[in-house]
């Protein structure tokens, strides 16, 4: 099979080999997705909670800030247009595809995990008194001493869902991405000094970080809550960083995905176009083993 060059091939030319190459990446992602929505259908552990406890779960039971549907739409498809506005001025279909893929599997392996210990856990949100008791008029156990909840059925089980937080671990997983790539896009650690290059590569985090704010705000979740979301996601993309690091340094050419800084005569100074070749992209692509 002849070895595949990056840097000219389009979605027409070869979108549907690259697709199919990744055939069965693909239907992992799809199982994944299945995965998180029966984890979202099960109920979630109910975690006792005693009359002396609602002390600090009686916050107002407000709306969203960042609606749920919102989430995908910050996490995925901004980035998305982000991927799409590089692909459309390099013509790489490779590099759409791998951002495109990259991303989803971002978002899904940290929704399913997120979702499992939403479920194991059972932490009630601090508004928890509200869910249970929309009349204000509390109900316990005379045996047991737990709450005897008379609230709606689907807004008492949301209630059990506070750790950790959804909406922080899907923003940061997503905007992570996003984060890393336009790092390598940039070429932002390459010493040069370009501080706009951080603004840029730092601003997907403090969207993020907003996003986790203000499920704290909202009193849907307790701090530790989006603190643990946030870990759950970000420390995927450092443990993979360093998984690249590590195969780049027992291979002569290393992953290149970034920005180049192009010859000073040709562009000028401080000038940087997008590299859009990789020997071990090359290789991976065109199924040889390295």
């Amino acid at each position: 099979m002849p070895d595949i060059q990056l840097g000219c091939h389009t979605i027409r030319s070869h979108g549907t080999s690259v697709a199919r190459l990744h055939m069965y990446d693909w239907i992992i992602l799809l199982f994944l997705a299945i995965v998180d929505g029966v984890l979202n259908i099960i109920e979630p552990f109910h975690r006792f909670v005693g009359r002396d406890m609602m002390t600090d779960l009686r916050y107002p039971l407000k709306g969203n800030t960042i609606p749920f549907w919102a989430v995908p739409l910050i996490a995925i498809v901004l980035p998305w247009v982000v991927f799409g506005g590089i692909y459309f001025k390099k013509k790489n279909v490779y590099d759409l595809h791998h951002g495109i893929l990259g991303i989803l599997y971002s978002v899904l392996i940290t929704a399913v995990i997120t979702d499992a210990i939403k479920n194991g856990v059972g932490r009630p949100r601090p508004d928890f008194f509200w869910r249970c008791f929309p009349d204000g008029k509390p109900n316990f156990s005379n045996v047991t001493g737990d709450v005897i909840c008379h609230g709606e059925r689907s807004v008492i089980k949301e209630g059990y869902k506070s750790f950790p937080s959804g909406h922080s671990s899907g923003a940061f997983a997503g905007l992570g991405f996003l984060a890393w790539y336009l790092a390598g896009k940039l070429k932002a650690f390459n010493r040069e000094g370009h501080i706009a290059k951080l603004c840029l590569v730092f601003l997907p985090l403090l969207v993020a970080s907003l996003v986790a704010v203000s499920r704290v705000d909202d009193y849907w979740h307790h701090w530790q809550d989006v603190f643990a979301g946030g870990i759950i996601a970000i420390w995927p993309h450092a443990h993979l960083q360093q998984l690249v690091e590590s195969r780049s340094n027992g291979n002569e050419n290393s992953y290149n995905m970034g920005w180049a800084e192009t010859e000073a005569s040709h562009q000028g100074v401080g000038a940087v176009a997008l590299r859009d070749t990789s020997p071990i992209l090359d290789s991976m692509e065109s199924g040889r083993r390295l």
